[in-house]
């Protein structure tokens, strides 16, 4: 593996390594808190599969503190040849993903080792799904730090001790249907049935011998500190329980917007719309076009997708679906509804490649924002000033959604039936409500948001959190 140069190091700035989750929406966090540590003159060694660097390399702010350091995802039967990150295969592989990902154990090992050996010692280590390691680094001073970048919720919810998931026999819905004893909210909670049945998902194998909720809770238990990409004013309360349940520091780095944080000073390098959709957003009122981006690890099935974007028909309104093509088809040209590309040809576009979300969230044609409510989205939402319409899919999604619905009271969330589908109605009800200038909860939510915004917004705000974060760093190496 590639080192960075550390020979003009000062000695009171670390050398840190990144080792994410191989996942765009667990890397991309881990890069952004990377670009924010490396502004402040630390340097950086970030750890990830090759295919992964291409696709990063034009958020590394700072190459010349940040070196991407190649890790060789060994092949694992059941896998296509050549897979290295979630991003190649469906979530239900996931689990041979994250034993690819153990089997990579010796070559982070080695990695760090030659770094002490080399008088480049690496001073601390963030991580997430590798659990193994602390075991590492407990024998070569190295401090572990257990990056957490989804909502403080769903790990107070779900990945907690007092949570006591039954080891001797099969998981119900029964043992997940009530919080964990101390879980301090009674807005952001699982409702029984489809909700609750999302927390299944931590009772499933996710590599060789280990659950996911054995694999989170050894990650835990083992680091040295853990942190959250979140705030005090949005997720205190589950800060202070993860604090009390684990009995170790739970440090928070902010949202960590990256080019979204107009007040980050360290963010020097300027991205500009594509032309294409630059030219078709401005053919459009202001605050006018309705734009939905469900992340890129959910894919409908091909009659939800339908009925999705015959729900943005069906309100009339200027809309542009950002969307990877539904189950069983390979473009989204063949899954739209009969006569659907015709009838809202000028209006609405449903494209299947990859958009710069965050600029199109600045437009300022677009108006509305209909999301999956990912940790990412809920954040770039609440520093849009769009108004927000959710349709969650998993467990954290769900969670993200009451807390800007229930808690924020700053979105409106799609009704859905019991067995998880929304109509065309549905989705084209929630939208209207919002974008009437004139209705009720279309201007509470608005009025809301701003208030949220502005204090997000705050000149300090994230540069505060960032170097209360750096200080208990270098009180924890110290």
């Amino acid at each position: 593996m590639a080192q960075p140069n550390l020979n003009e190091t000062s000695s009171s700035n670390f050398h840190i390594a990144m080792f994410p989750w191989f996942a765009m929406g667990h890397s991309i966090p881990f890069l952004h808190l990377s670009n924010e540590l490396a502004a402040r003159g630390h340097r950086i060694s970030f750890l990830l599969p090759k295919k992964a660097q291409i696709q990063l390399q034009h958020l590394n702010l700072h190459p010349h503190l940040i070196a991407f350091c190649s890790v060789i995802v060994p092949h694992i039967e059941g896998l296509p040849e050549g897979t290295e990150t979630a991003s190649d295969i469906p979530t239900s592989s996931t689990p041979l993903l994250a034993t690819a990902m153990d089997r990579t154990r010796q070559q982070i090992q080695g990695f760090l080792v030659s770094c002490g050996a080399n008088d480049r010692k690496v001073d601390m280590i963030f991580y997430d799904f590798a659990h193994w390691v602390p075991e590492i680094t407990r024998g070569l001073g190295i401090k572990c730090i257990n990056y957490g970048v989804a909502c403080a919720a769903i790990t107070a919810m779900a990945i907690v001790p007092a949570r006591n998931v039954p080891k001797d026999r099969p998981v119900t819905e029964e043992d997940l249907r009530d919080p964990p004893p101390g879980y301090p909210s009674s807005t952001v909670v699982m409702l029984p049935g489809r909700e609750v049945q999302s927390l299944m998902f931590i009772t499933m194998p996710y590599g060789d011998g280990i659950t996911f909720y054995e694999r989170l809770m050894t990650a835990k238990k083992g680091c040295d500190v853990m942190c959250i990409r979140t705030c005090r004013e949005v997720e205190g309360v589950f800060c202070d329980y993860l604090e009390a349940q684990y009995k170790k520091p739970v440090l928070l780095t902010g949202p960590i917007l990256g080019v979204m944080d107009s007040n980050n000073k360290n963010n020097k390098k300027s991205e500009q719309l594509e032309d294409i959709w630059a030219n078709w957003f401005s053919g459009f009122e202001p605050e006018s076009v309705v734009f939905c981006g469900f992340g890129s690890q959910w894919v409908l099935e091909k009659d939800q997708f339908q009925e999705l974007v015959l729900g943005f028909e069906l309100t009339g309104l200027p809309f542009f679906v950002a969307l990877k093509p539904p189950v069983g088809c390979a473009t989204i040209e063949e899954a739209l509804p009969q006569g659907f590309e015709e009838r809202v040809k000028g209006r609405g576009v449903v494209f299947g490649g990859w958009v710069q979300q965050k600029l199109i969230l600045s437009h300022p044609s677009v108006g509305c924002f209909v999301s999956h409510c990912g940790f990412g989205a809920l954040w770039e939402s609440l520093m849009s000033k769009n108004q927000i319409v959710l349709v969650p899919h998993s467990a954290d999604h769900i969670l993200n959604t009451k807390i800007l619905v229930k808690d924020l009271k700053v979105a409106v969330e799609v009704e859905r039936e019991e067995n998880g589908w929304f109509s065309k109605e549905s989705l084209s009800k929630t939208i209207t409500t919002v974008m009437d200038k004139d209705n009720e909860v279309g201007v509470m939510v608005k009025k809301n948001h701003a208030k949220w915004r502005e204090t997000l917004s705050t000149p300090g705000f994230m540069d505060g959190y960032i170097d209360r974060f750096v200080q208990k760093l270098k009180e924890l190496v110290n």
